[in-house]
């Protein structure tokens, strides 16, 4: 099982090469204050000094080491395959196959790398350094060293420091495939231990949470760390363990990490005698290591199973970019028939990739036909903008200067073809809308239908610009047409439609019913002749206007002069009274009275108002089956019918092909990148797979 832990550097490894940390593997997150000993730790299990040193923040970004043990005979091979001159070296990711065996330039390297990303002030960075160190006298690890808590800013480092380098350690110790190494001081407090609160925050349980108290020799006369360090003071599920640290004047003169541990190694004997074998940096570093092992192995199966979904997932995105284009006129001619076709099948509604959150394509026309333009129709008052006095000037006007005997049939016209020019507009804004919404689905198809026009932008802009094209070509063909329903209704006022004559029938019918109510509510002192007088005097004309029932004039000779009572105000004008010593000027602005309409315009107004309501519907009823017809045949069908045809003669030329079928800057570069982690997801399985191969797992 030893084994393990290389393979997790392997799978590191492959996944630095495309510099993606989407793959959350194994490793050990090392957290603490400032100054709490992190870096002597880390140090002491390298058994070098290969890490920056000084006051206050020292460590600003993330370093990710990992430990490589090597035997003698692979230290040798590779000495000699390399011209290595030494039994340790160590490598960084951003330097490439640079091999450093010199730690003091390593420690400078990370200094140096430190500054590129972070700058000369004391601001972090998330960006992280990976270092990897070979030697005989490590053990297989791999460790996160990440900046010291803080809690106050110094020098010129932001006010928000603390909460940068908060987020910076809970992005790592996020990682649940991650073993926190919490690092507390022994001569603080441990109730007040930052690192552990914040590893609590993420792992309450404390499943992988080890606890390391550091400068167990700096502690006051008098006390110790036995209780720490047994767990009572805060159990730790995975362990507490102590170290002692060199000091600023040990790394001062040069003191070694190896004298170090042979001197902690005497002051736990001394110390803590029954406690020495379970403390220190080389238990330390066997714990990690062991630890490492078998999270390794908890953790391979759903590891195994994210690289098999991640690599499925590339897949389809370098599939979606596509290969380059070898035959371009046969690629061309390929984009244009697909776009076409997904076009005219997202108005059919056979589309492969259908829209669920709104309503789109031909479902979406269907509804502006029959909702929007329906609704809108229906809610046009076919008396809207029509007043009484409108209706009795009308008839008024159209009788000339002899009184009329019955309501003038050219005030009809006049006043239900004013009525029926409201249509109009609502219909042109039914193509409007209609138009829109093929425009939208040009988008659609881009965007769902057709990713492969992505990789083209000239193409795309091309296919954008010849459909628009087409669309607003055929909007003024589709206005005037409907412009001409409209004007076709005008143009003939057909009194003798069907439904028309049966309106005026029944309205016939219940005009003769108002004047029979009315003649038998009449006092009996009152001769029915004398109440009924005035019908005979119009009795020559009613004899020949009473064509039958069907006729709407018919209407006007019964009740000639009924009273329809006091419903309606007529305001009407009287000339102004003229000053003493003026003439009169009949065409003065007259002063409006209100007087009661008599009983004779009140039965005009109301006939002339129930014809128009009855002409209206119908004419309406035609718009609204007759302008839905009109945009399919000249737009909607048109455009479906002509858009290949006009795709293809606009575009599929020779001279054009070069220039369409030109990729966009980043699109080659996606494909790289793709298909660079596609090739890093399947050696990863591969190298999970070498583990099942050889029963590691």
């Amino acid at each position: 099982m030893e084994a393990l832990i290389p393979v997790i550097n392997k799978l590191q490894d492959v996944f630095n090469t495309v510099g993606a940390d989407i793959i959350q593997l194994p490793q050990i997150v090392v957290v603490g204050t400032q100054s709490s000993g992190k870096s002597s730790v880390l140090e002491s299990l390298v058994g070098r000094d290969i890490l920056p040193r000084g006051t206050g923040i020292v460590t600003r970004r993330p370093l990710i080491l990992q430990l490589v043990h090597i035997d003698p005979e692979d230290r040798r091979k590779t000495s000699e395959e390399n011209g290595i001159d030494g039994e340790e070296w160590g490598k960084f990711l951003h330097t490439k196959n640079k091999i450093y065996t010199e730690f003091e330039e390593i420690r400078q390297e990370i200094e140096a790398e430190t500054e590129r990303m972070s700058g000369n002030n004391k601001g972090i960075s998330d960006e992280p350094i990976h270092l990897k160190i070979f030697s005989p006298h490590v053990v297989n690890l791999t460790l996160v060293d990440l900046p010291g808590i803080t809690k106050v800013p110094v020098g010129d480092q932001p006010n928000d420091i603390e909460i940068q380098i908060k987020e910076l350690i809970v992005k790592y110790i996020s990682n649940p495939n991650s073993i926190i190494l919490a690092v507390t001081a022994a001569n603080t407090d441990m109730a007040t231990s930052e690192a552990l609160k914040v590893a609590r925050e993420v792992d309450p349980d404390g499943r992988r949470t080890l606890a390391v108290v550091t400068k167990l020799d700096l502690m006051d006369a008098g006390t110790d760390a036995m209780d720490i360090l047994m767990g009572r003071v805060i159990p730790v599920k995975l362990g507490i363990i102590g170290v002692v640290n060199r000091s600023q004047l040990d790394i001062n003169q040069k003191k070694s990490v190896a004298d170090s541990i042979r001197d902690e190694y005497a002051f736990l004997q001394k110390k803590y005698p029954s406690l020495a074998n379970r403390n220190g940096t080389k238990y330390l570093a066997r714990t990690l290591n062991r630890l490492l092992m078998h999270h390794i192995r908890d953790c391979l199966p759903e590891l195994k199973t994210r690289i098999n979904v991640l690599a499925a997932q590339y897949q389809s995105l370098l599939n979606s970019y596509g290969e380059p284009v070898d035959d371009k006129s046969a690629t061309l001619l390929q984009l244009i028939t697909k776009f076409a076709a997904e076009y005219c099948n997202t108005i059919e509604g056979t589309a492969k990739y259908i829209e669920t959150a709104e309503l789109c394509g031909g479902a979406r026309i269907c509804y502006i036909f029959h909702e929007t333009f329906g609704r809108t129709l229906e809610s046009v008052d076919p008396l809207g903008g029509l007043t009484t006095i409108d209706v009795l000037t009308a008839i008024r006007n159209a009788t000339g200067p002899r009184p009329a005997l019955f309501v003038p049939e050219v005030s009809f016209e006049l006043l239900v073809k004013r009525q029926v020019k409201r249509l109009e507009e609502p219909s042109l804004r039914c193509v409007e809308l209609v138009h829109e919404e093929m425009q939208r689905i040009i988008q659609h198809c881009s965007n769902y239908s057709t990713q492969e026009l992505l990789r083209f932008p000239k193409l795309h802009d091309a296919i954008v610009e010849v459909v628009t094209s087409l669309l607003r070509k055929r909007l003024p063909v589709t206005n005037e047409m409907v412009h001409n329903l409209v004007a076709i209704e005008l143009a003939y006022i057909n009194t003798k439609h069907p439904d028309f004559a049966d309106a005026c029938g029944l309205m016939n019918n219940n005009i003769e019913e108002q004047r029979r109510n009315r003649m038998r509510d009449l006092p009996s002192a009152v001769p029915r002749d004398k109440a009924a007088a005035g019908g005979s005097q119009g009795g020559a004309v009613s004899e020949q206007t009473d064509g039958g029932t069907g006729n709407w004039r018919g209407m006007l000779k019964k009740g000639e002069d009924g009273a329809l009572g006091d419903r309606a105000m007529l305001q009407t004008t009287l000339p102004a009274s003229p000053q003493k010593g003026h003439a009169v000027n009949l065409l003065d602005v007259p002063v409006p009275v209100s007087r009661k309409l008599s009983a004779r315009e009140q039965r005009d107004c109301e006939v002339i108002e129930r014809l128009i309501k009855s002409y209206f519907l119908i004419v309406r009823k035609n718009i609204q089956d007759s302008v839905p017809k009109a945009v399919m045949h000249f737009l909607v069908n048109h455009v479906k019918d002509c858009l290949q045809s006009e795709l293809v003669g606009q575009l599929y030329k020779t001279a054009l092909l070069n220039d369409l079928l030109t990729e966009s800057e980043d699109m080659a570069q996606r494909r790289n990148e793709a298909a660079d982690m596609l090739k890093a997801l399947q050696k990863a399985s591969q190298v999970i797979a070498e583990i099942r191969e050889t029963h590691l797992w």
